[in-house]
């Protein structure tokens, strides 16, 4: 018997936008080559393992939950992260009340039901400014108004929506970039929304994520000190785009979207 598999499109209320990600719940846990294998067939921009964890009479649940792109491992991954919450609670493995947790290499991490919307809490990941790497302004066609770098990214603000939206960087050139990835934000013009962004990361296997939670750790911290407002709404504006509300609270930041399941299937392998 094979095992199930969902696909889910996170931050999003719309089938086919925001950004898709597999889940997979397993009996039991499976080594580094096969679930890097199983991502490379999912073909996402990341697939979600999740096992799990031996509980006392009384606690509630709690899982293990990795990540991995078609290409690598990573960190951290917020769309992922909120797909693994809504299947867990779409398929009964946790009752709807129940916030989900997970354990991960960046901590414990927590998803809760508020409405149509789930929140992640995730840590932040605030850039310092650095200057621009050789070849990063040429590579994305543009001239930075700041440089910053995260602990996974390069940040880059540019003058506006539409330089942001018009965006066709070099990916080759990108992909030399010793980071997982970069992050290209401005202020919105968009009424109602107070900033957007894109994200690009080549070097591990997703050439543009549709919609990046862990980017918005970065993204939080910087527009909520520029603008000295904690709680915003933000736009990714990839070609499938998706709608994040983003809060920072200390070192912790809540973000929050919607998911809806657009596959299921049976992996035999």
């Amino acid at each position: 018997m094979g095992l199930p598999v969902v696909q889910i499109d996170a931050f999003t209320a719309e089938p086919f936008a925001g950004n898709p990600a597999a889940v997979l719940l397993l009996p039991v846990p499976r080594d580094v080559t096969w679930m890097q294998k199983v991502a490379r067939e999912m073909n996402l921009s990341e697939t979600a393992f999740l096992v799990r964890r031996p509980a006392a009479r009384g606690e509630d649940p709690s899982f293990d939950l990795r990540w991995f792109t078609p290409a690598t491992e990573v960190d951290l991954c917020g769309h992922a992260t909120l797909a693994s919450a809504h299947a867990l609670w779409e398929d009964r493995h946790l009752p709807a009340n129940v916030i989900a947790r997970f354990h991960t290499r960046s901590g414990v991490l927590t998803a809760e039901r508020q409405g149509d919307w789930i929140e992640l809490n995730f840590p932040a990941t605030p850039d310092h400014e650095t200057p621009a790497p050789p070849g990063l302004a040429d590579a994305l066609g543009v001239t930075p108004r700041y440089v910053g770098q995260s602990r996974f990214d390069y940040l880059v603000e540019v003058q506006s929506e539409a330089e942001v939206r018009e965006l066709t960087p070099d990916l080759a050139r990108l992909r030399k970039l010793p980071v997982r990835g970069v992050i290209v934000t401005s202020r919105a013009s968009t009424s109602g929304v107070d900033f957007v962004s894109r994200f690009f990361a080549p070097a591990a296997g997703v050439d543009e994520d549709p919609v990046t939670g862990s980017a918005h750790c970065c993204l939080t911290p910087y527009w909520s000190h520029k603008l000295g407002k904690p709680s915003m709404e933000a736009r990714q504006l990839s070609a499938r785009g998706g709608v994040l509300r983003v809060h920072l609270d200390g070192d912790r930041v809540r973000l929050q979207g919607q998911a809806v399941t657009v596959l299921r299937g049976e992996l035999i392998g």
